[in-house]
């Protein structure tokens, strides 16, 4: 669906406007707390996209969160861009091989510990074990200020 930021609305593919009804207020189990805004068809009566459009015997709802939105457009901007792009080739290298550390070389098969909380600390502690042997590594070797690939400061 398109969307017109000026009018604040949806134009479904029948080009009819979905208009904003309501605002839900949402708080997650964590605490965050997020605005989600209610658009609703003016009319889905006699419409052919309606079987593809929805399964609701009314007219089509959809609830949008606007600041996700907006967030996530900043974050595609941000690693489409060339220098986000070598950072995301460093991050999966990087990623993929710490897993493998954990899995082969500290033989790390099973959490121990049962429960949630138990089993954050558990791998939060496996997480200080790695990061201080790559730390010491880095330092033995010197490389404390290198990139796997070098990197252009942000414009």
């Amino acid at each position: 669906m398109k969307y017109d930021a000026q009018s604040d609305l949806y134009i479904c593919n029948n080009h009819r406007k979905l208009i904003p009804t309501a605002i839900i207020y949402r708080k997650s189990a964590s605490g965050y707390k997020s605005e989600v805004t209610v658009y609703e068809c003016e009319t889905c009566d006699k419409c052919t996209y309606k079987v593809k459009c929805t399964k609701a015997k009314g007219n089509r709802k959809m609830q949008v969160p606007k600041t996700f939105v907006k967030k996530r457009e900043i974050s595609y901007k941000n690693i489409t861009t060339e220098f986000g792009t070598k950072l995301r080739m460093n991050r999966s290298i990087k990623v993929e091989g710490a897993f493998g550390v954990l899995k082969s070389d500290y033989e790390f098969n099973r959490f121990l510990t049962r429960g949630k909380n138990s089993v954050k600390t558990e791998f939060i502690l496996l997480c200080f074990r790695y990061n201080i042997n790559k730390l010491h590594s880095k330092i033995q070797n010197e490389g404390t200020h290198k990139h796997l690939h070098e990197l252009k400061p942000a414009v």
